[in-house]
């Protein structure tokens, strides 16, 4: 018997309350929001479920909404499978202008360089995490690059002319 999203919901909203809401279907992709203190109890629930059997976490990443009130700056976004009835969720979970969250590398091994990767490009802590530290960009870099908070090209570049990107009035 196939696993249905109502199934997921229920079982998620009668454990966890009003710390699970949120929850539609987003293409192919059942979704809900859950409150941040509580993403390592839902992921756990989740994968131990007997149930439920979501086994394997596919993706973890950040994003930033700089338009976004205070509390909600930032976003993680869990993507887990459930293998034995080929069914996919998205959790997503807010943060605020200082993100942190608890790591779930203690739970899904896979997570390590994934949580690394969200801290080296939006700054996101991972409290517990037992090695957060620069992944892909150098150590003594003190800002985080995919945050929005910078240009998107740099204006003072010498080496590019403008005309090749569509980018001037004069014909040529």
């Amino acid at each position: 018997m196939a696993i249905e999203n109502t199934d997921i919901q229920d079982k998620l909203v009668e454990t966890f309350g009003e710390s699970v809401f949120n929850f539609h279907q987003e293409r192919d992709v059942f979704t809900f929001e859950i409150d941040a203190n509580k993403n390592t109890a839902v992921i756990l629930f989740l994968k131990n479920s007997p149930e439920l059997r979501f086994h394997f976490l596919t993706d973890l990443c950040g994003i930033h909404y700089p338009d976004n009130d205070e509390d909600h700056q930032f976003a993680i976004v869990y993507h887990l499978h459930n293998w034995y009835e080929n069914k996919r969720i998205r959790i997503k979970t807010f943060l605020n202008a200082t993100p942190e969250i608890k790591t779930i590398s203690n739970i899904f091994p896979s997570s390590n360089w994934m949580e690394r990767e969200a801290y080296d490009f939006y700054g996101i802590n991972f409290v517990g995490h037992p090695q957060l530290k620069r992944i892909l960009n150098m150590d003594e870099m003190i800002s985080f690059p995919m945050r929005k908070e910078f240009p998107m090209e740099d204006s003072g570049r010498t080496d590019k002319d403008d005309r090749f990107f569509g980018r001037t009035t004069t014909n040529l």
